[in-house]
């Protein structure tokens, strides 16, 4: 007589977890980006770090800090981070059905966690039930703060002393090239992705690093269409 074994279903927890930890790999030489940036401004570096659960966004948080250290006024270094994390607001807009059947606090705080890696998570797992949605959500979330607070701490430590020519610039590229791997099932986000970069490479010299939410929002209006069109 054979036994069959069945295998319980993993919860949204433990998914969570387990579903952010391969994607914060890639955003570790980004820490350490932050680590030599941290040093080269020349703030304190736990004034420094303190961006990190202040901001909860690295690439803002870096812009704000090197136009900050290249003396910038504090106006147009914070216009500039905002600007680069206002491809937020269209997480926002595209989360938010599934916001609206989750408790006030959830808002709060789910609105917190909203990083460039939960939102991948959760637009690739379309789980509806409002309960599960929560515990995955804030299960993913966590995870990616506790260790973003954990690796920037280090990367002010190890980044000064990581040697110039290992040329950590590759940094955020691999980190958004690991997002894209998870997201894109079907060649018209392909195509808006490819649309991105161009957009943005070709409006790199706009001021305050707004090429990249014009050329966001160019993909957008792009990835509108195909969609339509696929419809």
């Amino acid at each position: 007589m054979s036994t069959r074994i069945i295998a319980k279903p993993v919860g949204p927890i433990r998914r969570g977890i387990a579903d952010s930890l391969p994607l914060f790999i890639p955003a570790i030489p980004f820490t350490l980006v932050f680590g030599i940036v941290v040093r080269d401004v020349g703030v304190a570096a736990w004034l420094g770090w303190s961006s990190s659960p202040i901001i909860f966004g690295g690439a803002a948080q870096i812009t704000l800090l090197t136009l900050l250290g290249e003396g910038a006024s504090v106006v147009a270094a914070s216009t500039a981070a905002l600007i680069v994390g206002a491809r937020h607001l269209l997480y926002s807009v595209t989360l938010a059905p599934r916001f609206q059947d989750q408790p006030a606090w959830f808002r709060w705080v789910g609105s917190y966690m909203l990083i460039d890696q939960v939102f991948a998570l959760t637009a690739v797992d379309r789980q509806e039930d409002p309960k599960v949605f929560r515990h995955y959500y804030l299960a993913a979330g966590t995870t990616f703060w506790c260790l973003w607070m954990t690796f920037t701490a280090l990367g002010i430590v190890l980044g000064p002393k990581i040697p110039s020519h290992w040329q950590l610039s590759f940094a955020a590229p691999a980190l958004f090239m690991g997002l894209l791997a998870v997201t894109i099932d079907r060649w018209q986000k392909a195509a808006v992705a490819i649309s991105a970069m161009a957009f943005t490479g070709l409006l790199a010299d706009l001021p305050n690093r707004s090429g990249l939410l014009i050329g966001a929002l160019l993909a957008i209006g792009l990835g509108i269409i195909l969609e339509r069109v696929r419809r």
